[in-house]
């Protein structure tokens, strides 16, 4: 895969052209929290609440925001995840392994599903040469391999960043999904032999949602109403519905019972698969053999 004006990574597939996707246990709605773990480097900017610091080294305003996330927020959000029987699918940085040792300890009791995702959210994936690639995203993978017991299946580039080699050089490594083309209700198979595309979403994002002045009670209502369409939706084939969080933002006090809220909402429904991008990624593998194999 090399630079080019043309997207050689997918073929357009329009939704109302495909077979229906069948779901286990007869669910139309296969739904997973993206949970991400980051670390932030003290002297680089990065996601900031106020721009007004981001360039200063240190910045203390902006880095004291996220480092809330790991500190606080993630331990307030585990306890809802813990309370309403839902499986985190980690994005880890693969810095986090080093210096939160305690939240992979965490993460491995709760059996939570860990997707490689950089090293550190202040360095995007992008302009590597392809053998540096490879050094790099062999040490990120082996790093969180060593740390949680379990080698990640799935990529998300932080910032959602790749380079034109990144899946190829993924699946050399042995990882068969990836999270970064946020363009679909669906899984699908990339040109890429043995990757495909697993939904994961930039719009119901807490980062997003928050950062735009959405409150509380308008958060618990807009997951509702993702659930509700991809629930219509389904009557043609199974939906995924991703719910992206971040401990510094969802974890603040004041938005936790809102984050409980939606996540009773979606543990009450009959007719949602509650799982992990993981598994998302092994039944959708299942099914695209068994289409060849028929």
């Amino acid at each position: 895969m090399t630079n080019t004006t043309e997207n050689e990574l997918f073929d357009y597939s329009p939704i109302v052209d495909r077979p229906p996707l069948h779901w286990p246990g007869g669910a139309k709605v296969a739904a997973y929290v993206g949970l991400n773990v980051e670390h932030f480097l003290i002297d680089r900017p990065s996601t900031s609440i106020w721009p007004g610091t981001a360039d200063l080294v240190p910045d203390a305003l902006n880095y004291g925001w996220r480092d809330y996330g790991p500190r606080v927020g993630i331990w307030r959000t585990m306890a809802s995840l813990d309370r309403h029987g839902i499986r985190a699918s980690v994005l880890l940085n693969s810095d986090v392994t080093r210096h939160y040792p305690q939240i992979i300890e965490a993460g491995r009791k709760r059996n939570w599903a860990w997707l490689a995702h950089g090293r550190t959210n202040s360095i995007l994936h992008t302009d590597m040469p392809r053998d540096e690639e490879r050094r790099v995203l062999t040490d990120i993978i082996d790093t969180i391999a060593d740390a949680t017991g379990r080698r990640p299946r799935g990529w998300m580039g932080p910032g959602l960043t790749e380079t034109f080699n990144t899946p190829a050089l993924l699946a050399e490594l042995g990882l068969d999904y990836i999270l970064d083309w946020t363009n679909d209700d669906q899984p699908y198979a990339l040109k890429v032999p043995g990757m495909i595309s697993v939904p994961y979403t930039v719009e119901l994002n807490d980062l997003m949602l928050f950062g735009k002045g959405f409150t509380g009670p308008e958060f618990v209502q807009i997951v509702q109403d993702q659930y509700e369409q991809l629930r219509a939706d389904s009557e043609d084939g199974g939906r995924v519905m991703a719910l992206a969080l971040h401990p510094f933002v969802t974890g603040q006090p004041f938005r936790h019972k809102y984050l409980d809220q939606a996540l009773a909402y979606l543990a009450a429904q009959p007719d949602i698969w509650l799982t992990t991008s993981d598994d998302i990624a092994e039944h959708y593998h299942r099914t695209l053999e068994a289409h060849q194999q028929a």
